[in-house]
Order: structure tokens, then sequence, then C-alpha cells
């Protein structure tokens, strides 16, 4: 019995604290400035000419309570927060019963926010799960419970949530989805679209209409449970035919939400911005977006790529070397249909397009344009008795002695594996990583085939550096941000290195135009013929291509544009599909070089023109067909009595 008084009375004195606390915590609340939740949770995204091409949960989109729908208001308190009119912001009962649901099945199957606390959530920038984050999610519960009613709270819920398909707030979503306003949602409507916010990519209709359906049924069960509903009311919202204009959406490509997506995940990686909406009162970023580029982009790729075909995807990006200002970007064909960004988030084989990167470490080891291999069938033995035999494209093969610009040109792999073995894997490790490629290497001999998956942004990142001459550079979206009083709050400071020769990333350079050139025309074709009629600027160009993944990398002193083409679930690429790449890739470049003389490097002092035949690499004579202007480092002009680099690979032991 004395026993049980002490636990009552440390229970007692206990409840007395906790009511000390919460009282104290509430009293403090009162006194804080009243949060304005409208501005709130605003984003403004301005793009290089200042103009505005987004405002996210600002006052413009904003609906007031009356203007919603009894239906969707009843189905949502009903499906996320029943108790919402009775608790003052946490449902303590609900918590409990969550938590040991969760214990006694060891993993989380119910949560247990309320309304108050998910619009509290929706005014952060960053989601992460960190104790920090929840007691200011907590704290921001208390103020707007203590500050606001609760229609209020739920009018600024409703404009917030997301929907689905770039969709924030329920006026946006009755639009987007049924043509019509939120006031005029049928419960057959509401019912969907509440469903909708506890995981927008499972339970949008459009995405898949049995689920969405399943999920329906179970808001509108619980809306007769709760006696909002009848039985007779939830049978026919449930088989009543919803008229989804949201499929005619889906069709008009939206693809710019890509780069506002990149932008917001920018945003969220710099520190010294304020991590809550609520301390800024919304933000003005301006963006590196060029909408002229931006729109030639998205119209190439509605224009070019298959209509019939919509699993094969793209990503795209335009990104200016000298600033590393990315002025374009496509993260798939139709953010309607899929908000993956493939050129921010998905890693891909790269193909030959990691060649240059294994040029330029044979220019720094005394290769010139010039060095030659012999092109034909070879295999490799390593030292634990395996082997290793490369083949070119079509098993193609000059038999013969052929030049480094040569095999550029053809993008020849067994020339690229007898430079690698020459040169040991570090070489081009070495080199990948100066440019900022942070993937990790395998040493194997396939490495300069680019069988290694790496991120579109981080790729394009590095060959800017080559259309650098030499400076590597940090590609971005964020040029400034202001708080809504025009209060800077962040700005780009150029981050720029020298880290390759700019003499020989000029003489990469312009190896990389022999991919188009007619020169090269001898056993085998470059790799992008078709285009030399059809450019009418200079550019360096590599493209790149495995079983799965297409490849084009071009660029010159202003631009650089970087596309890719295959399938999401790594389907074989046919043939026939190649050309959509490559025509996105120059139709790209060419419309923004369109009126513009041509942009192209200086000759270095320290750099001769010389006259080689382009195949052989040898110089020129006056009984050679074929003449082309190569560059040099003074000092290492081709000889006739030059050695085929082969006579030396054989007196090594690659491992």
């Amino acid at each position: 019995m004395k026993l049980l008084k002490e636990i009552l009375k440390i229970s007692l004195i206990v409840v007395i604290l906790i009511l000390i606390v919460y009282s104290g915590i509430i009293m403090y609340a009162k006194i804080t400035p009243k949060l304005e939740i409208k501005s709130a949770n605003s984003i403004s995204l301005y793009d290089t000419n200042n103009n505005l091409f987004f405002q996210g949960s600002g006052n413009k989109e904003w609906i007031s309570l009356k203007k919603i729908s009894k239906n969707l208001i009843n189905a949502t308190i009903a499906t996320e927060d029943k108790n919402f009119y009775n608790h003052n912001g946490f449902d303590y009962l609900r918590i409990l019963k969550a938590s040991y649901t969760n214990i006694i099945n060891r993993e989380k199957l119910q949560g247990a926010s309320t309304i108050t606390q998910q619009y509290a959530k929706n005014l952060f920038l960053d989601f992460d799960k960190t104790w920090q984050r929840k007691l200011k999610e907590m704290w921001y519960t208390v103020e707007l419970e203590t500050h606001y009613n609760k229609e209020e709270i739920l009018e600024g819920y409703l404009n917030t949530i997301n929907y689905g398909h770039g969709m924030y707030g329920i006026e946006n979503a009755s639009k987007f989805y049924f043509d019509k306003s939120a006031q005029n949602l049928t419960l057959a409507e509401a019912s969907i679209l509440a469903g909708i916010p506890k995981s927008p990519s499972n339970y949008s209709p459009l995405v898949n209409l049995d689920t969405a359906k399943k999920r329906q049924l179970k808001i509108l069960k619980t809306m007769v449970e709760q006696g909002i509903i009848t039985e007779e009311e939830k049978n026919y919202a449930y088989n009543q035919k919803l008229n989804l204009v949201g499929k005619n959406n889906l069709d008009k490509p939206n693809t710019q939400m890509y780069f506002h997506d990149a932008v917001l995940s920018e945003l969220e990686t710099i520190d010294n911005i304020p991590k809550s909406y609520t301390e800024t009162n919304g933000l003005k970023i301006y963006t590196t977006l060029d909408p002229n580029a931006q729109s030639s982009l998205e119209e190439n790729i509605k224009e070019i790529m298959p209509k019939d075909n919509e699993e094969l995807q793209t990503a795209n990006t335009m990104i200016k070397p000298e600033t590393g200002e990315i002025i374009a970007l496509v993260g798939g064909r139709n953010y309607n249909t899929s908000e993956f960004n493939r050129a921010t988030s998905a890693k891909r084989q790269v193909g030959s397009t990691m060649k240059p990167f294994l040029y330029y470490a044979a220019l720094e080891n005394n290769f010139t344009s010039s060095t030659s291999f012999t092109s034909e069938q070879t295999t490799f033995t390593f030292s634990n008795n395996t082997t290793y035999s490369p083949k070119n494209y079509n098993n193609k093969y000059g038999n013969k002695p052929i030049s480094m610009a040569a095999a550029i040109a053809y993008s020849e792999n067994v020339y690229a594996v007898k430079t690698h073995m020459f040169l040991g894997s570090n070489a081009l490790i070495n080199v990948a990583k100066r440019t900022g490629i942070t993937t990790t290497f395998d040493n194997v001999a396939s490495l300069p085939l680019g069988t290694k998956e790496i991120n579109m942004l981080e790729f394009a990142g590095a060959y800017c550096t080559f259309a650098n001459q030499g400076y590597k550079i940090k590609p971005h979206f964020i040029r400034k941000i202001e708080d809504s009083n025009g209060n800077v709050l962040y700005q780009y400071k150029e981050q720029k290195t020298k880290v390759l020769d700019p003499s020989l990333t000029f003489i990469l350079n312009n190896m990389l135009t022999g991919t188009y050139d007619s020169d090269y025309i001898d056993y085998n074709y470059p790799t992008a013929i078709s285009l030399a009629s059809k450019l009418t600027h200079k550019y360096a160009l590599k493209s790149g291509t495995t079983d799965t993944d297409n490849w084009y990398i071009g660029y010159n002193k202003d631009i650089l544009v970087a596309t890719w083409v295959g399938y999401d679930n790594n389907k074989t690429i046919l043939s026939k599909e190649y050309k959509y790449g490559q025509n996105l890739w120059y139709k790209t470049i060419e419309n923004y070089e369109n009126g513009k003389e041509d942009s192209w490097y200086e000759t270095p002092n320290n750099i001769t023109g010389v006259l080689v035949e382009p195949i052989s690499g040898r110089p020129a004579t006056d009984q050679s067909e074929k003449k082309k202007l190569m560059y040099f480092i003074k000092g290492t002009e081709p000889k006739d009595t030059d050695t085929v680099f082969d006579e030396k690979l054989e007196n090594t032991h690659p491992t």
C-alpha cells in the first residue's frame, strides 16, 4: 500500500510538471509573433531574365475553405484526422494506439500525425528525420493551434498538400483532374482526391486507377463508419463513373517541373538558408534557367521522340561551360506521367563517351594526335591467364595502324583498350576524378568503353572541364536567393579550378570534331558523319552507345549539350532508335547557336598545326590522298620514322 501511494505521488508530480511545462509552452506561443501562413511555404522562381516562371503555395493559388466542397473536407478529415476538431494539435490516444501497433508488429504500420502536424511539416524545406526537425515541427504545431482556429488550419493544409503530378493545393488538383473548381466536387470525386496525398505516386487515378479506387472505397467506408454518409451514398459514389480530364493533361508534356525540382534539391544543400519557409515568409530564387533554351529543348523532345513508344525515355541538359550555369534541363519526356528526374537522379552506362578522359590522359603521357596503334582484332591475355577480346562496332577493323584522331572519329574500342593497357588504369581514373566524377571505378580493361554507370549532371559537369579549357566548374541551378523583403540570403560564388592543361584540351577538342568529319571516311565512317551537312557551327562531339544507353555530348566555348536516350527498365535499344538521341542533340545545340558566330578556341602559343594524313597520322606529302591540319605541342610533330605503339605494348604486362 505504501509503495502504491509513492507511485501515485510521483505520478501526480510528473503530471503537474507536464501541465506546467505545457502551459508555459502555450503562454510562450501566444506572445510570439503570429505565423503568416499564407506567405509561408511560398517559393517564387525566376529565370535569367528575372521573369517569374513558378510560384508555389502563395496567395495566387489560395482558395478559402468556404469555396471547398464539403465532400472533400469531410473525406479528408475522416481519413486523415477524425478528431481534428477535438484535439489541440496532437491526438494522444491515436499516438498511443499507433505506437502500440508498431511495437507489436516491429514495423511502422500506422502513423499518428494530425492535420495540424502535417501542415506544420509542409512549412519546412527539408523532411530529414532528425530530432531537431521533429521538435521544430511540434513547435509549429503548437503555434498553429495557438494563433489560428481549426478552419484556418484546415484551409492552409488543403491549399498546400501535394495531390500528385506537380499539383499542390486542392483548387489546382480539382482543375487538373476534373476541370472544375474545388467547390463543385462530388462525393465520388472528393473521395478520390482525398486519397491521393498519402502517396501521390501510387494513389493518383491517372497512374493506377484500380489502386486509387481501392483507396477511395476505404475512405468511403470510413465515412460510413463515422456517420458522415450512408451506405447508399457510399455505393453510389464508388460506382459513379469518373470523368478524369487529367488524362488529357498528361498528354501535354510538362518538363519544366524537372528544372523546378532540381532547384529545390539544390536549395536543400545551401547551409545558410533557413530550413523553414516561415522564417523567411517565402523565398525568391533567381535561377539559371534560360527560357528560350528550355522551350527549344522541350519542343525538340516533343517533335523528335516517337509518339508511338512512350516507354523510350530521354534526359537532357544544357550548361554554360565557363560558369557552370545549367540553363535548361529535362529529366524525362513528361513530368505528368513520371516525376523521376533522370538527369539528376539516374545513373546510366556512358559507353564510349568515357573515351575522351582516356585520350586526355594519353596526351598527358606524351601521346599525340598522330600516335598510332594497329586496328585489328585483338585478344589481351592477363597475368592470371584470363583473356579479353574487345570488339569494334560492326566488327570493322582497318588491319593497319591508325592515329588517335582516327580512333576518336571511329570510336575504336580496340585502340581505346590498347591505350588503356599501355597507360595503366590509374591514368584514366585520375583524369575522371580531377574533372569532378565521384563514381568509384573498377580496375578493368573495359573501363574506357564506358561500362560504369554515371549520373548525367556529374558527367556533363566533368565534360565542361574540356569545354572550359581545363578549368573545372560546379554545375548549378541557383544564382541568388532573397527573402520576401529583398534581403539577399545567398549569392553563388564562382568555383573555377584549373585541373587540366589548356593546350592539351585544345588538342583533344579539335580531335573530337573528327566524329563528323568526312576526311576520316576510310575503312569505316565517323560515328556522327550523318550530321556533317546539318551542323553550321564547330563543336567537339562524342557519342556513346551500349545495349541499353545512347549518349551524345557536344560543346564549344559557349554551351555544352548532353543527351541520353534509353529505357528505364534497361530494355535493349533498337538500332533504329539511335537516331532520336542524335537528332535531339544537334537540333538543341544548333537552335541555341543559331545566328551566332562560331565560338571556338584560340590556338595556344605552344601549339603548332601540321598537315598530316588523318588515318595514319603520318606527315602529309604531295602524294597523300587526304591531308588534314592537326595540332601538336611544339616539338612533338609526327615524323615518318615514328613507330607503331603496338610494338611497345607487346613488351608490357597488363594486369
